[in-house]
């Protein structure tokens, strides 16, 4: 097997990482790890700091404060060496023991191993939440995946450097690597109840789930063609519109030109059937001229900038000697 690193971002985990260390080396041998701390206050730094001088093939990220899960672990993507990148989290809820059958399936040919916690630890205001997001994930994405919100996976570097990573989209990396054309499989993982601290996760990150899942289904399916969305969008409320407005015409005349002496004819500015229409029309043109814009930005697409600021930085000092011929 190619190198192999294993990224662990944090908040607030200073109880359980020499612990999380120990059981890493117990279960792998000449694995690389990076801590990413997304902005702790309880110590977890310094005890990062004292894990790093004892042992070197741990490294160390401290963001100057929270910026979220996604951009911690592009920032551990980006010190990470491995040909093999693993997710994990540091509250000893994943197990190491896990990753050599996670390895196994890379060796047969996958691209993304997704851990899947088929027997969860957790309450069950997280767990219900969680089989409906994942039910309505697996039916738009049409990826056979149990859990998306396992954060125990394992990927080719390959994969992570194409894959975009912001907001909370960290979950579907393996809906966007299936869509580019990388191989997905799930293992079930064993999952241990917390011992130490609180999640970090709860009700309040479901909205940004179904937010970043309606995004997901954009990027995956009108990336590179958003005029086939837009431009389809606007050419529906462009045509409604269009019939409804020619029905009121034609009624319209109907009441004065084709039967004389009607009473009641039909006055079209107070029928707010003829506002909708008008309405329908100009929103399916900003519709479709939206769909141009957009194709000309993804003709002319840059980079995302970098969503975080590193205020320290840990790496062995035989990779700084190298560099200092």
């Amino acid at each position: 097997m190619n190198s192999v690193c294993i990224v662990i971002p944090l908040l607030n985990e200073r109880d359980t990482l020499d612990e999380l260390v120990r059981r890493i080396d117990a279960s792998t041998t000449g694995t690389q790890i990076v801590f990413v701390d997304d902005g702790s206050t309880d110590g977890s730094w310094e005890t990062i700091e004292q894990i790093c001088q004892k042992r070197d093939h741990v490294r160390g990220i401290r963001f100057r404060r929270n910026f979220g899960k996604a951009a911690a672990l592009c920032a551990g993507f980006k010190e990470a060496t491995g040909q093999v990148v693993i997710t994990m989290d540091a509250d000893l809820q994943d197990d190491p023991k896990e990753i050599p059958r996670m390895l196994q399936k890379i060796e047969e040919g996958y691209d993304v191993v997704s851990g899947w916690k088929q027997r969860r630890h957790d309450p069950w205001h997280k767990r219900w939440p969680s089989l409906v997001f994942n039910a309505i994930l697996r039916y738009f994405s049409k990826l056979p995946l149990h859990d998306f919100n396992c954060g125990f996976k394992a990927y080719r570097r390959e994969v992570l450097q194409e894959v975009d990573l912001y907001g909370e989209m960290h979950r579907f990396v393996p809906v966007l690597a299936s869509a580019r054309g990388f191989r997905v499989a799930e293992i079930t993982v064993e999952h241990h109840p917390r011992l130490h601290g609180t999640s970090k996760y709860g009700w309040s990150r479901i909205p940004k789930g179904l937010l970043d899942l309606a995004t997901v289904v954009f990027l995956t399916r009108f990336r590179y063609r958003p005029q086939h969305l837009l431009g389809g969008l606007g050419g529906i409320l462009f045509s409604i519109g269009f019939l409804l407005l020619c029905l009121l015409i034609g009624l319209w005349f109907w009441t004065r030109l084709a039967i004389s002496g009607y009473e009641d004819p039909l006055h079209l500015h107070q029928r707010a059937s003829f506002f909708v229409a008008i309405l329908l029309i100009v929103v399916g043109i900003q519709a479709f001229a939206t769909g141009l814009i957009a194709e000309l930005l993804v003709a002319n697409y840059n980079p995302p900038r970098q969503t975080y600021s590193i205020a320290d930085r840990i790496a062995p000092d035989v990779e700084k000697n190298s560099q200092n011929p």
